[in-house]
């Protein structure tokens, strides 16, 4: 389960329909319990796709496509893993969105996802934020639906 309030839930979809029809991501900054994760803040980041990235993945046919992949640049990733040690919280998760697609991951998705991260996906059909679902790895590297529980 991840929590999560109207506000983070606003910034995402926010993020997912300014960058329409490309795809949006961002981080998801909270905390780790027995009972899930609980979000403490979202920090949207600039989708860093590039052909440079999309060499890693020979044979795909839209690599270079920001509508259809995203990327989080390392730097900013580091520079994020550093401010989480600061403040004691940790990096929960990654969101991004899906352009004129639903909020199901990709098979693109799962081979770039991370254990123990929840991934929050926004489908934005013609440039309007809808359906929001968050996913997380089961030990087979297989997504499996997260429950959302919206914080008052």
């Amino acid at each position: 389960m991840i929590k999560l309030t109207p506000q983070h839930l606003q910034i995402i979809c926010s993020h997912a329909e300014a960058t329409y029809p490309q795809e949006c991501c961002g981080i998801i900054f909270g905390h780790l319990a027995d009972d899930g994760k609980t979000v403490i803040e979202i920090m949207p980041t600039q989708n860093a796709w590039s052909a440079e990235a999309a060499a890693d993945f020979p044979g795909d046919e839209i690599i270079h496509e920001k509508q259809r992949r995203y990327a989080i640049a390392p730097q900013v990733m580091l520079q994020a893993q550093k401010e989480a040690r600061t403040r004691s919280i940790d990096i929960i998760g990654i969101y991004h969105s899906h352009p004129d697609y639903p909020a199901i991951p990709s098979e693109f998705d799962r081979l770039c996802a991370w254990q123990e991260y929840s991934y929050i996906i926004v489908s934005v059909e013609n440039g309007k934020a809808g359906e929001i679902n968050s996913w997380c790895l089961d030990d087979h590297h297989q997504f499996q639906p997260e429950t959302i529980e919206k914080l008052l």
